[in-house]
């Protein structure tokens, strides 16, 4: 009769690690696309989308509108695309592909939101009224920046963001719980002993709680 050996075959570290090393690497993509994504959305909506020349007086005076002016949709939706960004590790199972479906429709609804802002003339028609003091007045020379689109590229990198938690995102690790980072748990931490024969011991034991009369 042959000997059977009890012990498990170790497995190659490659294939071990293979899971592990392309969760964490979907997982700093998502996290870097996000960021950056939000990141050129908030600051691009700041940016002049327009301009134009309004008549006043019998002169023309130069009019422009700020991202924000234009749409506040793209402003709104980044930041609630980069709270779920974070809140993807919060959550596990079905509640993170809620989180993470909701990141990438972000993305999608704040790039929409800024192309269609990009030929929108009617924040410049206000400003243009707002200074002649006449509410019929229009923009003269309008003419658009590339800041419009430069908010769509932000909003697109929101939308992968979405779509790598979406398709890696049960891979990844959440936060909390009793877990390391090898995705094992975490031994629960033993008791201490009490020695009923020392009163330090004692002393210990009913500081935490403890009834040192009950032997473990």
């Amino acid at each position: 009769m042959g000997y059977v050996s009890a012990v498990p075959v170790p497995q190659p570290r490659a294939a071990r690690a293979a899971v592990p090393t392309g969760g964490r690497r979907s997982l700093a993509a998502a996290l870097l696309l996000g960021a950056l994504g939000a990141t050129v959305v908030l600051l691009s909506a700041g940016q002049i989308w327009a301009e134009g020349t309004a008549s006043v007086g019998g002169g023309s005076v130069p009019v422009e509108a700020a991202g924000s002016t234009v749409t506040g949709v793209p402003t709104a939706l980044a930041i609630v695309g980069l709270a779920a960004l974070f809140a993807v590790f919060a959550v596990r199972r079905t509640g993170r592909t809620l989180v993470a479906a909701l990141l990438a429709l972000s993305g999608a609804g704040a790039a929409l939101a800024a192309v269609l802002g990009a030929s929108d003339s009617a924040a410049l028609d206000a400003e243009a009224a707002r200074i002649s003091g006449d509410t019929a007045a229009a923009v003269a020379g309008l003419t658009h920046t590339i800041w419009p689109y430069v908010t769509a590229a932000g909003a697109a990198l929101i939308l992968l963001a979405g779509l790598f938690a979406l398709r890696f995102g049960k891979s990844w690790p959440a936060m909390g719980g009793r877990y390391e980072r090898s995705g094992t748990p975490r031994a629960d931490r033993k008791a201490p002993t009490t020695d009923p024969d020392r009163p330090e011991d004692l002393w210990k034991a009913l500081d935490r709680g403890e009834d040192p009369t009950q032997g473990g």
